[in-house]
């Protein structure tokens, strides 16, 4: 029987036509699911904020005039660091509570002041507890277990690192003075380890102002948790002897856990003088680094408060020209 006779001929069609019907359904289904994917996609986009190259945190020294001349406490500085000036993210300097390394009871009202302002602390920053690179033995070892009081206090705290310092006694040659500095951060570092912290070094003087030395030093030491907190304006050797500061950073941000944007003074533009942050905060996003930039106001020309706030908007300037 041929294909246009006998009973099968409307059939045969009705089921081509119903065919190219469900494929047309299907086509405008596919089209509406995948219009309404799209606008979704689109609506997700524009309402998920774009996660900013990095945070701005606040270093107490920032406020070292206030804090010294009894203005403020630092209990409070918690507070001011949020009410004042919108930053979530705190860097303390032991020199402020030096006398309550141990106090639980001081620790803890201090957390709670900052847990009460949604602030986290990030690190201590250690002075005063002797030379990690002593030429003498006995008082470089006894320096590493003075410093293990702070780091007990920032594991409390929920910190990642405390920052310590290079100092040697600038006796000794250049590669003895290194392997001083080394054997007692490795020695540091690895008490710091089994509370989960780093020991962080920051360029502060003599030596470790020298990025080639402070990073041979790291290199020395080679431990995944001993590394560098930069800062951008301590490259002084000595007196009338500087390092470039732009080389320094570069060579220490391979190693850094933390940043600190030093800045003293401004211009009629609000740019710092004497660092060129845009290509300094290049130098660091380039390394690699995501993590805290701290303020570090240490001018004289505006007051303390003044400078933290002209420190932030430039930092907040540079920040949204990389984003």
């Amino acid at each position: 029987m041929g294909i246009l006779d006998g009973p099968g001929l409307f059939p045969l069609f009705g089921t081509h036509r119903f065919f190219h019907l469900s494929m047309r359904s299907c086509r405008r289904q596919f089209l509406r699911q995948s219009a309404a994917a799209v606008a979704a996609l689109a609506a997700g986009c524009a309402t998920t904020p774009k996660k900013p190259p990095f945070e701005i945190s606040l270093a107490e020294w920032s406020l070292h005039r206030e804090l010294f001349g009894r203005r403020m406490t630092h209990l409070e500085f918690p507070r001011v660091t949020r009410q004042e000036f919108g930053i979530g993210a705190i860097e303390l300097v032991n020199q402020f509570m030096m006398q309550q390394a141990a106090d639980r009871a001081f620790l803890k009202e201090f957390k709670n002041q900052a847990d009460g302002e949604g602030v986290r602390i990030l690190l201590i920053m250690c002075d005063g507890e002797g030379s990690l690179g002593d030429p003498d033995p006995a008082k470089r070892r006894q320096a590493v277990l003075n410093h293990h009081k702070w780091a007990e206090a920032t594991k409390y705290f929920g910190g990642h690192s405390i920052r310590v310092n290079a100092a040697t006694g600038d006796t000794g040659s250049y590669a003895e003075q290194q392997d001083r500095a080394a054997e007692g951060l490795s020695q540091l570092s690895e008490y710091c380890a089994t509370l989960g912290l780093n020991c962080i070094v920051e360029n502060h003087g003599g030596l470790s102002s020298n990025g080639e030395w402070l990073s041979g030093v790291m290199r020395k030491v080679g431990k995944p948790n001993c590394g560098t907190l930069p800062d951008f304006g301590n490259f002084q050797i000595r007196p009338g002897d500087w390092y470039d500061r732009y080389l320094g950073v570069e060579q220490l941000m391979p190693f850094a856990k933390a940043v600190s944007a030093k800045a003293n003074d401004f211009d009629a533009a609000g740019n710092c003088v004497e660092t060129d942050y845009p290509r300094m905060m290049k130098i660091v996003m380039d390394a690699g680094y995501r993590g805290y930039v701290g303020i570090e106001y240490e001018g004289e020309i505006l007051a303390e408060r003044e400078g933290i706030l002209a420190t932030k908007r430039l930092l907040e300037r540079v920040r949204s020209a990389m984003a």
